[in-house]
């Protein structure tokens, strides 16, 4: 299976220009639809229903430079459009489908893959230390490349003879008041970008279903559409009561459901040799052969659904009580957090000052205070209990060295000065949704591999645009969970929405720590990372022994990062540049 591409570069020898585009180039594989009249063109690149008709009319917006309104369709796929001066390119709001750029002497290239921006692709070392300290959301214009930049998402590359690049803000979010008045639209968005999926497929087609409430719904809402043919993994360390609603929800739908037992060769971390690389870090790497045994009885299908990102749309953190704070509603604020807190054993206090600090710091006094922890030496890390925060030192800060935490300070020190937004709700759930939609970027790769095509219908824009249009702290449930999608979706049962637990994969990754632990050890020591000497492997070495024994559940999630990052370079020649997918 092919990737689908464009750029406006001059190495894709085997693209196919776009009529009317100026030099735009696409891959064979790519779907395309492009209109163009006069000076005016535009092509809709990926999955989109968008008819011929509709797009004819929207060279209009082309015309008026009014970018969004080539955003607003359902699908995933990028946009590239000229108007005879300028040119603009996009994709995603979530980021799953990304454009890199590169500026140079003569004006700005872009590719929607690393690899066709003609110049080497090498690895940022310091970036991506960084990344793995506080995570990658206080850069999101950075790609894990050396001087190769990223459109994040929510935002189009417009390019004008002789201006620099500019970055359009597409987000194109009108606010709901309340979760009763978005929950309706919410609800036909959801329903028709799955829907309209699995009728245009016209034949059977594939989805995931752990038991949870998002793959749930995706599958209930596909079945009454057309033919689904489910799929669900399950081992010795998997959630039991996750499997009890994914065979509920099957019967429920009707529908065949295959439920794959994986066997300690399955278990996270193994790396099979086969498997590919990708164009950057993802999480999902350390799980391919779990992957690869679940979804063989879907190979080749026209589709596979997932609910990736459900948690993103469905949900919000607690950075909702930090804007009350900053709104200036902190009764409001108390009431709620000490309710939450109480509910789920947490000490109410330090979770209260935890949000308290964070709306009195600000995003920027946040990273300036985490980037004097790192110059002041060895941080511990934070406790994930202790409240949202604009920037956690997870693990990962303490395996840093004395010259990775400055280099990381100093990037701390830069995000701090870039433009981002400064309410808490709205900067959390921008980073959030960037980094599913990064997950689901850098999981392509595997599914080609495996023969699998995913569809997140969870990050269509017009899904993101309605769920982001009911405020945060409506999303927040207290007591109820996720429930905008109960109240989106009457029609789904009551035993699946009313559900308030959620299935954890924390002894799945442990027993795979324990498997492959010397492989591990040795994967991380020859790492770039150590021979540029930002990480301590020794550090690590023991974070990564205890982890192992089940001693210590808190750094699962910085080692996970750190093994995929470190298996990922182990594919690539750091200084060599070679090229990405």
């Amino acid at each position: 299976m092919e990737p689908e591409w464009m750029t406006d570069g001059t190495t894709a020898v085997n693209g196919t220009e776009i009529k009317g585009l100026g030099g735009v180039r696409r891959g064979p594989a790519a779907r395309v639809r492009a209109a163009a009249e006069g000076r005016a063109a535009l092509a809709v690149v990926g999955d989109c229903p968008a008819t011929e008709q509709e797009l004819h009319g929207a060279l209009s917006a082309v015309r008026g430079g009014r970018w969004v309104e080539l955003t607003r369709w359902p699908g995933s796929y990028w946009i590239a459009a000229y108007d005879g001066r300028q040119h603009f390119v996009c994709g995603d709001l979530a980021g799953v489908r990304t454009v890199y750029y590169v500026s140079h002497g003569t004006g700005t290239t872009w590719a929607t893959r690393p690899g066709l921006l003609g110049r080497p692709v090498v690895p940022d070392l310091p970036q991506l230390a960084a990344r793995l300290t506080v995570g990658e959301h206080h850069w999101p214009h950075h790609s894990p490349y050396e001087q190769i930049r990223m459109v994040p998402g929510g935002f189009g590359l417009l390019l004008v003879p002789g201006a620099p690049p500019r970055l359009v803000d597409i987000a194109d979010v009108e606010p709901a008041h309340a979760l009763r008045e978005g929950a309706e639209q919410f609800g036909r968005a959801l329903t028709e970008a799955v829907q309209h999926r699995v009728r245009a497929a016209g034949t059977l087609v594939g989805a995931d279903l752990s038991g949870g409430l998002d793959s749930s719904a995706v599958v209930v809402l596909a079945a009454s559409a057309g033919t689904v043919h489910a799929v669900t993994y399950a081992d010795g360390y998997t959630s039991g009561e996750d499997m009890v609603f994914a065979i509920r929800i099957a019967e429920h739908a009707r529908i065949p459901h295959t439920v794959a037992t994986g066997t300690d060769e399955q278990l996270p971390f193994g790396f099979p040799t086969a498997q590919p690389t990708g164009a950057e870090p993802v999480l999902e790497a350390a799980t391919y052969a779990m992957d690869a045994a679940y979804l063989r009885p879907v190979r080749e299908l026209p589709l596979h659904l997932t609910g990736h990102g459900g948690d993103i749309v469905l949900d919000a953190s607690s950075s909702c009580w930090v804007r009350l704070l900053q709104d200036g509603r902190r009764r409001e604020a108390h009431r709620q957090v000490v309710a939450y807190a109480r509910l789920r054993n947490i000490a109410p206090g330090p979770y209260w000052k935890a949000l308290k600090q964070a709306a009195d710091l600000g995003r920027s006094g946040q990273l300036e205070q985490a980037a004097e922890t790192l110059e002041r030496g060895h941080p511990t890390g934070g406790d994930a209990m202790t409240g949202w925060t604009w920037c956690r030192l997870g693990a990962g800060a303490s395996w840093l060295t004395t010259d990775g935490r400055h280099q990381v300070a100093a990037l701390l020190r830069q995000a701090a000065l870039s433009r981002q937004p400064e309410l808490a709700d709205q900067f959390d759930q921008w980073a959030a949704l960037r980094s599913v939609g990064a997950s689901a970027r850098g999981w392509s790769p595997y599914g080609r591999a495996l023969g699998v095509t995913p569809v997140h219908p969870y990050l269509d824009n017009t899904v993101v645009r309605s769920a982001f249009a009911v405020p945060a702290l409506a999303r927040r449930g207290l007591v109820t969970y996720k429930p905008l999608l109960r109240a989106s979706l009457p029609e789904l049962p009551d035993w699946l929405t009313s559900r308030r637990s959620k299935g954890s994969f924390t002894a799945h990754r442990i027993a795979g720590l324990a498997r492959h632990q010397s492989f591990l050890g040795a994967l991380i020591a020859s790492s770039p990372l150590v021979a540029s000497g930002l990480i301590d492997p020794a550090a690590v070495r023991a974070a990564l022994a205890r982890a192992a024994r089940g001693q210590s559940a808190t750094v699962i999630a910085d080692l996970h990062q750190l093994i995929v990052t470190c298996w990922w370079l182990s594919g690539r020649t750091v200084g060599s540049g070679v090229p990405a997918c």
